[in-house]
């Protein structure tokens, strides 16, 4: 496992990542070619992977995340040392806090 900020990342087996990513949609790389795991909405800082890849994720702050690295990759950030990645499929999840009356993803 690996984790940057508010972002764990879970290696997984391509056998039970690939379908339930096949049914999620690809996500585009920002404007300077990265795949944005997190965007932090209050610096807007981003946690972020470089190399090649493909990020697979639904709609909503809970949602489910894929990221299938066929070379390996590396997580950055602005303000965290860079973390490399194995080549593989991988689980991305957004930390969540409880604050009183609901759930939420942390603010970065």
């Amino acid at each position: 496992m690996y984790r940057q900020g508010d972002v764990l990342i879970v290696p997984v087996a391509q056998t039970a990542a690939a379908p339930e990513a096949d049914r999620l949609p690809r996500q585009p790389r920002d404007a300077r070619g990265r795949l944005v795991l997190a965007l932090g909405e209050v610096t807007g800082h981003a946690h972020a992977v470089v190399g090649p890849g493909t990020l697979f994720r639904a709609v909503g702050p809970f949602s489910a995340a894929y990221l299938h690295l066929p070379d390996g990759g590396r997580v950055v950030h602005e303000e965290h040392a860079a973390i490399p990645l194995p080549k593989g499929w991988y689980r991305v999840v957004r930390q969540r806090e409880y604050a009183p009356g609901a759930v939420r993803v942390v603010a970065d």
